[in-house]
């Protein structure tokens, strides 16, 4: 919830300015949402427990999702910072510099609850009894459809920025 509505407050500030970008952001967002629940239920993680405990038997979906939650709080490689970049840019364009000033001061808020979230379930191994790191596991029944496009999308669109931009 947090979450959207610091993306939504994004989308507010630039929707007097340029309503596409608005647009862009969105779909970026919701791509981005829906690959990180996809994930979310392809671990069956409901809590940061959980999360934590995924690490032991897949590893690669728990990277994934370490990904995905970077690129959720705006990290400057990933995706979820072009849209927000785009935002600061078109904001100083129209000589606003202290609504881009602050919205940059709190997106660094916003990455540092997803760094907490990531650093608490992707970078520590939860403890456990047994000495084998990698835990048994029967094939996984789950069959995502889009989990792939969907992690290839929200991972990969940052090279398209300059295109973007000029559909701006």
């Amino acid at each position: 919830a947090y979450s959207s509505i610091a993306h939504m407050g994004w989308m507010t500030a630039i929707l007097a300015y340029n309503p596409t970008m608005t647009l862009l952001n969105l779909i970026l967002y919701i791509i981005m949402t829906t690959a990180t629940f996809m994930l979310f239920m392809q671990t069956s993680s409901t809590t940061t427990l959980s999360l934590s405990q995924s690490w032991n038997k897949t590893p690669l979906i728990t990277s994934s999702i370490l990904l995905m939650m970077l690129s959720l709080g705006g990290l400057p490689p990933l995706v979820g910072f072009l849209p927000k970049w785009m935002i600061i840019q078109e904001l100083t364009k129209n000589d606003s510099i202290i609504l881009p000033t602050l919205m940059a001061i709190t997106a660094l808020l916003n990455l540092y609850f997803y760094m907490r979230l990531t650093y608490s379930t992707s970078l520590t191994m939860f403890p456990s009894a047994n000495s084998m790191k990698i835990k048994w596991q029967f094939e996984n029944t789950k069959r995502p459809t889009l989990l792939a496009p969907m992690i290839i999308l929200s991972t990969l669109t940052l090279p398209l920025a300059p295109m973007l931009s000029v559909l701006n």
